[in-house]
This record gives structure tokens, C-alpha cells and sequence, in this order.
């Protein structure tokens, strides 16, 4: 047994996996009913009894036709620790009837994962309804203990990942996006979780400083409005002395510099009539932050007025920190007309680089936030926009357009039996047994379809024609020759066996894989305008053996 810690949680319990990020993720994140089940199983005897569960979707969210699985990782820390504490059991004990024997809490203080095994999707990938994103295998009671914890740790996980991953297609490759979506996230752990997967899912920073110190993402933030407003003038500025950024002299009046440069814009040839008197406030802000972030200078330009105030007084700060050998960042919009404001700043940019003959300062980055979302990112496009980078936040972690994945984890097979779940809708019909999963790939290299296959049946081999089922439509059907075949179900966590399991890769490289793996899929699945659906199917001896167990489980009905 593993040396505990004063938690009473197993210190870095396997091959030192720490545990999960959120503490509150422990065995009693779950519903009472996972407890009430185990109990009856262990009451019945029942409780050791191998069982296996799918861990799946239904269907694609956001109106798309694909996934991004993201949470493996945290399912792994959770189960690499789970044990229960004395605490716990006390309080499970007073949470069930009284009559629960003594047994069965002896029966969890012993309980771990070892006999557990878990075969999932690679982190990262893409992914599609109904097939298997985790397959998990052990005692019967310690599996659906683990059922609520797992679909939790999934379920936003990938919604989130996969919304970060549409708000990039729709940006481009080109743009740099920035998850800003912290303060109104659902709270701390929804902030976090966001923070990590919307980076997983294609974004290149964020401005939650606790999740750049976990997960390593690239920290971005300058100010706010009212960094701008606490300003009433320049003569606030106490210390106005600034260095050359190669040490050789000092700027003693740093502020003077800057009204200097605000002079020669406003009666520059080009710039002539564009504003008058800026808002001399917003100057000091402006001049007051590049004394402190010298080399770092960006400012959010819509306080007052972007055209008339904002933009000249930041290009004013921008050329006296240029004489001093420093090269501002950008501006940030916030508010107004982002594409019309994006595209007069990059003409008064590069008027400005033109008539003082300053090679780059026409491509000053501008970055746009202001409640943006897929629709306003599109819109964007299509009008027209010199925004290079864009500030998401309240649409990106609170998956505005769809509050749930809805992943659900199902009974497969027990003491080797396939068991299937029926029901009127056909969408909610499980696919029993347990099962291997492949990815199709054509001669282009995109993928054409996944397929299921009985645990037992040959591998899909390239260059060999198989017959590719819907599982429930007898119509739909189509023989594939792949050109390349992909496992896509590994082995995560071994347990007790003497299987081999894939290691967990860094974060860093998940985001590389989900990249790589959006660029396989075909254009037209990834449109965000009536996508072509992606096929998913079983084997033609799996579909047979579906209808059948399908009319052996359904009770056939009498007419009186």
C-alpha cells in the first residue's frame, strides 16, 4: 500500500502522478446513487463482478460536426490517487440508511484503482458521437464510482476545447487569440479548466496569471479604463526620467518627449485634421505606463475617443519611446465599430511610418476584444478588419452557445456478457460488447469514416476493402479501401496488469496534436455553415450483432 499523506490521500500513488488539479476532485465528487449501487452490489455479492463501460457522446455541439476530447489527463491524476478518507467514509456512512452494514465501509477503505483499466482517444484528438472517447474496465462498483467524477472531468473539458478550436478556425491561423475570460468564467474552477483547454484547443494565451503558473500558458495583459481615468493630467507624473533602451543616455523629461511628438502629428502633412487637442488625461496614463513597461507598450485606446484622443496619443508615447530605442507593442479596441476603428488606425500607422520614414510602425499590432464570439469573428472577416489579434472571454469559457457536451457512460458487458441499453429514440441506443475503434484515412490523408469492431474480429487492413455500417440504419452502408488505419483506443492506465500504458503528454504538446489532427479533417466537416456529417460506423459482424441482441433484450409486445 502507498505511504499516505495527512489528507489520508495515497502520495503520488502510481509511477508519481500527482493528483488532480482541482482538490475537490476525490472519490466523493460524485452522486449518492454511484454509493447506493455499490452498496447493493456489494450486497448482492456482486461487487467484484468485471464489468465494461463506454464513456461517450451523442452528438456534435455548437451546430458542428466535430469534437476535441480533452480531461483524460485529469481522469488519470484522479484515479492514480483515489482512495477514500476516514472523513469521508464517516460522512458516506451518515449520508446512507442506517441498516448499511459494516462491511461495506471496511469494503471502501480499501478501496483503489488497481483493478482498474482504462483505454482512451489520445488527448487532443478529434472525435465523434458515439464512439468510445474512454472504454473503462474493472469491478463493477469501483467503475461506477467512478461514472459521475469522469463524465464531469470530460464533459466541460471537451466542450470547451472544442470551442476554442471553432473560435480559431474562424479567426485563422494567422491571428493571435487570448482567452480573457476569467472573471466571468463560472467560477474559479470553471476559469482555470478554461483557461487550460481553450489553450489546448488552439489559443496562444490568456490573463488568468494561476493558470499560467499551473499549465505553463504564455501570460498576456497590459491595463484596464480606469488605469486610463485615474489620471487627471500630466503633471501627476513625478518621475519622468527614462533611460535609451542601450543605456547610453537618459531622457530627463520623458513626458516632454511625448507632447513633443503629439505637436508634430498634429500638424503633420499627412495626419492634418484627423484630431486637435487630445485628451491630456489619457496622455499621462499612457505616458505614465510606458515609463513603467518601457519595452511592453500597449494601450487600450477607447477610454474617450479612438480616432481623436486615443490612437494620436498613443502614437505620440510610441515615437518617444521609438527615439529611445524602444519599439511599442499596439493598441487595444475594446468598444465601437472594431473593423471601421482597426482600419483607420492602420492608415494613421502607416501615414505615421511613411512621413517620418519608420520601417515597421505602420504594422503595430492591434488587438480587438469587446464581447466577441464566432459570430462577431466571422462578421470580422467578411466586412473586413486589420485587427491581428483578438481578446475573447464571456462566449469562449462559458460555452454560451451550448451549456453541455452531454457525455454519457454506459454499461457495455459484464462477466464477459454484452449488455445493451434500449430506448424509443434510437440516438440513445448503446452499441454493446466491448470494442475495438479505427480511423479510416483516404489517399488525400483526411479522414473518411471511424469503425467499430468486436474486441475480437481482424483489424481493418490497408488496402483492403470492409464494409462500413450505420449502426442503426440498414440502408446506410459503404465499402472503404483505407489508405492508412488508426487505433484510436490506448491504454492509459494498466492497474495491476502487466499491459503496457501510454504515457501523459504535456500540455504543449496535446495543443500541438489537436492542430495536427484539425488539419486532417476534410474542409467541409469543419464549415461552420451546414457541415458534411462525419461517418461513423461498425463492422458489418457488429451490426449483425447489435439487431440481434437489439430483438433478444426488447419484450415483444401482444394485441388484445
Amino acid at each position: 500500500m502507498a505511504e499516505t499523506i495527512a489528507n489520508g490521500r495515497p502520495d503520488q500513488f502510481a509511477n508519481n502522478i500527482d493528483g488532480p488539479t482541482n482538490p475537490m476532485v476525490t472519490p466523493i465528487l460524485t452522486d449518492l446513487y454511484q454509493f447506493t449501487m455499490a452498496y447493493a452490489y456489494w450486497k448482492a455479492g456482486k461487487h467484484n463482478e468485471r464489468a465494461v463501460f463506454d464513456l461517450y457522446f451523442r452528438r456534435n455541439p455548437f451546430g458542428g460536426e466535430y469534437t476535441i476530447f480533452a480531461g483524460l489527463e485529469e481522469c488519470i491524476k484522479f484515479i492514480a490517487n483515489f482512495k477514500f478518507t476516514e472523513d469521508e467514509i464517516a460522512f458516506i456512512r451518515s449520508s446512507l440508511p442506517p441498516s448499511c452494514e459494516d462491511g461495506f465501509f471496511e469494503y471502501l477503505r480499501e478501496l483503489d484503482c488497481s483493478d482498474i483499466e482504462i483505454y482512451a482517444v489520445t488527448e487532443g484528438s478529434v472525435v465523434f458521437p458515439k464512439v468510445p472517447l474512454m472504454r473503462i474496465e474493472g469491478p463493477i462498483a469501483v467503475v461506477q464510482l467512478l461514472e459521475t467524477p469522469f463524465v464531469n472531468l470530460i464533459n466541460y473539458a471537451s466542450l470547451v476545447t472544442t470551442n476554442a478550436a471553432r473560435h480559431r478556425f474562424v479567426a485563422g491561423r494567422s491571428k493571435i487569440l487570448l482567452e480573457f475570460g476569467l472573471r466571468r468564467a463560472q467560477g474559479p474552477d470553471g476559469g482555470i479548466s478554461a483557461s487550460k483547454y481553450c489553450y489546448m484547443g488552439g489559443f496562444d494565451a490568456t490573463s488568468n496569471v494561476a493558470a499560467g503558473k499551473l499549465f505553463g500558458i504564455p501570460l498576456r495583459g497590459t491595463h484596464s479604463h480606469a488605469f486610463v481615468s485615474s489620471f487627471l493630467s500630466p503633471d501627476e507624473i513625478i518621475e519622468k526620467s527614462l533611460q535609451h533602451r542601450d543605456g547610453s543616455i537618459v531622457c530627463e523629461d520623458f513626458v516632454s518627449l511625448a507632447q513633443t511628438w503629439l505637436n508634430k502629428l498634429k500638424w503633420s502633412h499627412l495626419l492634418g485634421g484627423i484630431f486637435s487637442e487630445t485628451n491630456q488625461s489619457e496622455l499621462a496614463a499612457f505616458t505614465s505606463y510606458a515609463l513603467a513597461f518601457p519595452g511592453n507598450f500597449l494601450a487600450l485606446v477607447d477610454t474617450y475617443d479612438v480616432m481623436r484622443s486615443g490612437i494620436p496619443n498613443f502614437c505620440a508615447v510610441a515615437l518617444a519611446l521609438n527615439d529611445l530605442g524602444y519599439k511599442a507593442v499596439g493598441i487595444r479596441l475594446d468598444s465601437g465599430d472594431l473593423a471601421y476603428q482597426s482600419c483607420e488606425a492602420r492608415k494613421f500607422f502607416r501615414a505615421i511610418e511613411k512621413e517620418f520614414g519608420l520601417p515597421g510602425f505602420g504594422k503595430m499590432n492591434i488587438t480587438a476584444s469587446n464581447d466577441l464570439n464566432e459570430e462577431t469573428l466571422d462578421a470580422l472577416n467578411k466586412q473586413g478588419h486589420e485587427v491581428d489579434a483578438f481578446g475573447i472571454g464571456t462566449h469562449l469559457v462559458t460555452c454560451y452557445a451550448q451549456a453541455a457536451l452531454g457525455v454519457v457512460f454506459k454499461l457495455v458487458e459484464i462477466n464477459n456478457q454484452p449488455r445493451i441499453k434500449l430506448s424509443e429514440d434510437v440516438s440513445k441506443v448503446s452499441i454493446p460488447c466491448k470494442k475495438r475503434c479505427y480511423r479510416l484515412y483516404g489517399k488525400e490523408g483526411y479522414a473518411l469514416v471511424d469503425i467499430m469492431t468486436g474486441e475480437n474480429e481482424p483489424q481493418p487492413k490497408v488496402g483492403e476493402r470492409i464494409l462500413c455500417r450505420h449502426p442503426f440504419s440498414e440502408s446506410k452502408r459503404a465499402y472503404v479501401v483505407p489508405q492508412r488505419v488508426e487505433e484510436l483506443l490506448k491504454c492509459f492506465w494498466s492497474g495491476n496488469s502487466d499491459k503496457t500504458r501510454e504515457d501523459l503528454p504535456p500540455l504543449k504538446e496535446i495543443r500541438e496534436r489537436c492542430i495536427e489532427q484539425l488539419d486532417k479533417m476534410r474542409p467541409d466537416h469543419m464549415r461552420r455553415l451546414n457541415p458534411t456529417p462525419y461517418k461513423v460506423s461498425v463492422s458489418a459482424k457488429l451490426y449483425d450483432f447489435i439487431h440481434f441482441l437489439w430483438l433478444n433484450e426488447a419484450p415483444v409486445g401482444e394485441l388484445q
